[in-house]
């Protein structure tokens, strides 16, 4: 069972996956760079998130691998950037993690995967990463919808 979902607060994903985590009222949180640094400008005091003492992204995504049991990051296409960086540091810090390409996997489809790797890996705290919403506008809906559906089944 989830017990806390945190994320770096970047618009797309990020933020999808923590709006989920509210309205289900699970516990959220994670890093995020200094000044709440997202592409829109600074991430709303409402999301439980902790500035790190840098700007720096990298950092942020590393240190949400490190207080997480597991990452998960959904994309539209090929785990490229943040997302690809993400994937290589939980594999090189031995951390679980899922890649779901939504161009590839249906909703219902994804949120079967995603349910059995939280199980297999016994995942408690979920780091979510994924693309932004500037470079996958429709990433934030198909994020929550697919969120809600694991997280209510769980």
């Amino acid at each position: 069972m989830i017990k806390k979902i945190i994320s770096g607060g970047q618009t797309g994903v990020n933020q999808a996956a923590l709006d989920a985590a509210r309205k289900l009222n699970i516990a959220h949180g994670g890093w995020i760079p200094k000044g709440r640094k997202t592409e829109n400008g600074p991430l709303p005091v409402k999301y439980n998130l902790k500035e790190l003492g840098t700007t720096n992204y990298p950092k942020r995504t590393e240190q949400n691998i490190f207080d997480s049991d597991g990452t998960l990051i959904i994309t539209f296409g090929k785990l490229t950037g943040g997302s690809e960086l993400a994937c290589k540091l939980a594999q090189l810090h031995g951390f679980p993690c899922l890649h779901v390409d939504l161009n590839t996997t249906t909703p219902a489809e994804a949120a079967r995967r995603i349910r059995a790797w939280l199980d297999e890996n016994k995942i408690r705290v979920l780091n979510v990463a994924g693309s932004r919403a500037s470079k996958a506008p429709a990433i934030y809906q198909k994020t929550v919808q697919i969120l809600k559906s694991v997280l209510n089944e769980k």
